[in-house]
Parts: C-alpha cells; structure tokens; sequence
C-alpha cells in the first residue's frame, strides 16, 4: 500500500510521491520564540516527528528543515515588558524550545535556521518580487501586491472579492492608507524608534513574518519542496502569503503537499496564549505528567482533527501508557534479538507488522497503529505483571522466541510512533538539580535523553562521526548506551 496524505491544496487524499524517487525534502514552520511551548505545540511536533519517523522507517532518505521565527512584534513586546533585548528573550526560549522537544522524543530537525540568519536571503527574495512588480515599497515599508498573484486564495480557499466587499466601510489605519489593495501585506517594515533594524535597499528595517519562511525555505531546500508542515490557525493568511511570494518570485510550486495538524480544545476553545488557556509543556510534564504519557495522548486522535484536552483524557491515557510502558520495558530487558525483516518474523507478527504500516499509509492513522502497538503487547504485559508478583515461570517464559520475537516487533513499530520505556523516577540524583546544573559532572537524565535524541538524529542522517561523538561524549561522562533492536537506546551509569 502506498502511503496517501491529506494534501490541504488539494481537499483530497493523495498518494505520496517525491520529487525525487527515495529522498524527501520537508518544511515545518517553527516557533516564535517569544514564550515556552504550549501542548498545543506538543501536539503538532509530535505529529510532524511522526510522519518523519515513518518516513525513514520506509526506507526514504529525509531531510527535515524547522525554523526559529526570531523577529516579531511579539519578541520585541516581551523584551520591553522586561527591560531585556530581542536577543535575549529569543536565545532563552530557544534553548527551552530544545530541552522540551527533547524530553518529548521529537527528533531534532536535521537544520533549524533563524529569520535573523537569513537577511541576506529574505532581502534578495524581496528584491526580486519587487522586479518582477509583485511587490512594491512605500514609506520605507515593502508589500506584496495580492492582486499581481492570480492562484492568491488557493490553499485557503478565500475569495478577495468577497473579502474586499466584507471590508467595505472599515475605517483605515496609516498602515492600510499606504496599500494598493487592503489584503496587501509586509515583506519589510520600516525602522521605529527603540526597535532593532537592519540595513536595505528601501531603508533600515526588518522582515516582516511570512517572507521570512519563503527566504528560509529557497535557501535551505530549494524552489520546489515535497511537504510543507504547519497547524491549520497557518493556513490563513501564513501559508496562503508564503505560497503568493514565493510562486510570483520563482515560477515553481513551493510545495507540492501541504498537511495541517488540528488544533488542541480546552472547553471547546482552541488553546492559545492570547486566550490564556493554555499549558505549557514544561509545566505539564514538570507537574508528574511523563512525556511518553503525553505522546501517547495526541496520538490517540487523528492529527487533522481538533484535541480536546481535559484531565479526565489524560488520566485515560495514563492508564494506556502503563501497560503500553511495562511491555515495552519487558521487551527492552530481554536477550537482543536481530532486527524484526518482514521476511523471517512469524505469520501472525508479519501480520500485525503489515497491519501497522496500513494504518499509517492511511494519512498517518495513529489511532489504529496504537491498536497493533497494544495487541502486541497484551501477552507481554501480562508477563510483567507476573513477574512483579515475583512468578519465576513467568521469567522463564518471557525469554521464549517467540516472544522475544513479538517484543523485538513491539520495540520497533513503539520506536516509529517515538513512544519508548519509560524508567521509573530513580529518587533524588534523577529529580530537578541533579547533573551538570548542581555542580556534578555527571549529566541528569533528562540532558542524557536529549544526547540520545541528537545521537539518534545524527545517524538518521547518516552522519555517523557526529553520533559516534555524542557516545564519546557520554561515555567520558560514566554514561554506557546500549543499543537495541528497532533503534532503541538504553543507558545505565557505569
């Protein structure tokens, strides 16, 4: 079966064809780093790791770029509510971007450049549109010209007739006097007082949001990209922008599947920091929340529809997650078996593996490959609830072929979905403050899984000097990695 996605441009289910047979080029938009991540952030990412990891378990080679928006209004707001610098607020949640991401298993991208990284090539990008008359400056400003891109409403499906006509009689800002056409928007805005500017061609200034995406996408992947990746609150007027500059600069498609991820609900709103409904994630996990509990959760609901977060669905996946977690743990301690190759597993498991990848052929349904997950792990799952009760024939049976068989397959398909055995808290040396932040040179588990989750991006990428460098690295720590089958890492401190 071949694997389909919603193409968001299209309206329909498409099978998935790459530009270029076996290799895969993949856009995410990336956060504003102006705050902490919210689950609603989790949530996305954690679908986009997935569809990433699927990628590569199906044997394509892939290339994943996310960028850092680190120029908006709402950085330099923050800056000033603090009495600090753009630069500062912007490297703080950067890093604890990082360290949430890392503590939720989402593989790091394979490159991850920033707006203000990228001047040269936004004001080249700008500069060739204004060429090309799509786009043109006033006052020190620079805006596209809406009217100049024939397809503009494509992906939102947005007519700016009707738009126009909704807008009639609305008084005009100074802004919006400046505009050829209301719908116009920045590509560059002028300098003001106390707000950091860079040098142009139409005067000192900064990017404005969605010509920064363009410019990073063309410098990172080039013209044309395989998938662009985004919630769907991106949709409009994000993408929509993104697809009009960059088409009117280049001629090509920008991308030629565009997937959104639903929205999380709280109380039937969607969770956003302007409504203040939301949780972050540091918050959710530092309040006893595991991260593989929380995984689990967003994957229980298709990635296109809306998330509706409440304590009583996650307290049902936590019920889930520790059954899921004792298996994978009984699997993860047994003899290492060779890799699961459809080929040589048993009927049943060679089934259940077939099963698996179906159910994420079909636009990436979790929901039905989590069913496959605890189907396998139901007879293992048992056992270690046996074994907790101290059964020594329980001991014995768990290290059967065929069950190793069925918990090499377990460790494998778990790994694809990111989910992996959780160890349970080991007292005070793992809890907060242990590690290199207290003064101790060995690093606390949290920073020993964010090492694991780059060692593991790295070998995805075949960049095997820099994997080998994180074990090294480890190592001179007192940190020993096992690898097991179905790309699962284990440590213990030596």
């Amino acid at each position: 079966m071949t694997l389909r996605l919603t193409n968001t441009l299209s309206r329909r289910i498409e099978p998935f064809e790459p530009l270029v047979p076996g290799q895969v080029s993949i856009y995410c938009c990336g956060v504003t780093v102006y705050d902490l991540c919210h689950l609603g952030h989790a949530r996305s990412y954690i679908a986009w790791d997935v569809l990433r990891r699927y990628l590569l378990w199906s044997g394509y080679a892939v290339t994943f770029v996310q960028n850092y928006t680190d120029i908006d209004d709402k950085i330099l707001n923050r800056a000033a509510e603090e009495g600090s610098s753009m630069q500062i607020v912007s490297e703080r949640n950067i890093e604890a971007f990082v360290a949430d991401m890392a503590r939720l298993n989402i593989l790091p991208p394979d490159r991850m450049p920033r707006a203000t990284q990228s001047l040269d090539a936004i004001r080249a990008l700008i500069t060739e549109l204004e060429a090309k008359g799509a786009a043109y400056s006033a006052d020190g400003d620079v805006y596209f010209a809406v009217m100049k891109h024939a397809g503009y409403g494509k992906l939102s499906g947005r007519d700016l007739a009707e738009q126009q006509d909704n807008a009639a009689g609305r008084v005009a800002t100074a802004e919006e006097a400046r505009k050829q056409h209301p719908f116009d928007f920045a590509l560059w805005k002028g300098t003001k007082a106390g707000e950091p500017s860079w040098e142009s061609p139409w005067g000192p200034g900064r990017p404005g949001w969605h010509i920064e995406c363009s410019a990073m996408v063309r410098e990172e992947l080039g013209d044309t990209i395989d998938i662009h990746l985004g919630g769907a609150d991106l949709i409009f007027p994000h993408h929509e922008n993104e697809i009009a500059q960059s088409e009117a600069a280049t001629g090509h498609e920008l991308a030629r599947y565009w997937l959104h991820n639903g929205m999380v609900n709280v109380g039937g709103q969607k969770m956003s920091k302007s409504l203040g409904n939301f949780t972050t994630i540091r918050a959710l996990l530092d309040s006893g929340i595991s991260p593989m509990n929380l995984r689990l959760f967003t994957l229980q609901a298709h990635y296109r529809k809306p998330l509706d977060f409440s304590a009583p669905a996650l307290e049902a996946a936590a019920t889930g997650w520790k059954g899921l977690n004792a298996a994978l743990g009984l699997a993860a301690s047994a003899e290492a078996a060779p890799a699961s190759d459809a080929a040589d597993l048993p009927s049943d498991l060679a089934e259940a593996r077939q099963r698996f990848a179906a159910a994420m052929d079909d636009d990436l349904n979790t929901s039905a490959a989590l069913a496959v997950l605890f189907e396998l792990a139901k007879p293992l799952r048992a056992l270690a609830n046996r074994i907790e009760r101290g059964d020594g024939a329980a001991a014995a049976a768990a290290t059967s072929p065929g069950l190793a068989a069925q918990g090499q397959l377990l460790l494998e398909l778990a790994g694809v979905l990111g989910l992996q055995h959780e160890r349970a808290a080991e007292g005070p040396a793992a809890g907060p403050g242990s590690g290199s932040g207290s003064g101790s040179a060995s690093p606390s588990d949290a920073e020993i899984d964010a090492q694991i989750t780059a060692r593991q991006a790295a070998k995805a990428a075949r960049n095997f000097t820099e994997a080998d460098r994180i074990r090294d690295g480890l190592k001179t720590q007192g940190i020993e990695l096992i690898d097991r089958p179905g790309g699962v890492t284990e440590w213990i401190r030596s």
